[in-house]
């Protein structure tokens, strides 16, 4: 029988719509005061070992560059191998290409995921599926930053978010 790895991954929560919920009289979702994540994953009784950091919860249009240093900050400080950063998608790729100069010659796995529907309230939500895909590449990528989303593992810097689709797509290589 094979005995399960007790992986160790370090979350830094950051909000997002992943950790929102729907707002009907402003029509748009809102970050929740606290994560859902932590709960959601010890639900799913999983063979890894999870430390949480939330750093802040908020819209991803309105994290700054100050908040990308204290993302970056809050890595440095845990040194985990395994980094999964939870975070809005309106600007996830910015933030990710930040942490990849930030992260150059480490040799830790760092994966920032979201979603574009909210983890609780919705039943066709992709946030289970996109942290459960995340968890999985943080076992088997090499050292790195990456993005993680919609069943795809991207360099930071060849993928952009198509609103018109909703999906993460990667960006069109030049010949």
């Amino acid at each position: 029988m094979i005995k399960p790895k007790k992986d160790k991954v370090l979350f830094v929560l950051t909000g997002g719509t992943i950790d929102s919920q729907f707002s009907a009289t402003e029509d748009t979702v809102k970050p929740l005061k606290e994560s859902v994540i932590p709960a959601y994953l010890k639900s799913l009784r999983l063979f890894s070992n999870f430390t949480f950091k939330t750093l802040f919860m908020k819209d991803s249009r309105k994290v700054t560059y100050a908040d990308r240093v204290q993302i970056a900050s809050a890595i440095k400080k845990f040194n985990s191998k395994k980094i999964i950063v939870t975070h809005g998608t309106y600007t996830l790729i910015e933030t990710a290409r930040f942490l990849k100069k930030s992260f150059e010659n480490s040799d830790q796995v760092i994966i920032v995921t979201g979603s574009l529907i909210p983890l609780v309230g919705f039943k066709d939500s992709d946030a289970s599926f996109n942290l459960g895909f995340a968890l999985a590449c943080s076992r088997f990528l090499s050292p790195g930053v990456y993005v993680c989303m919609n069943g795809e593992a991207y360099d930071p810097e060849n993928v952009d978010k198509q609103l018109s689709v909703g999906l993460f797509k990667p960006l069109k290589i030049k010949a």
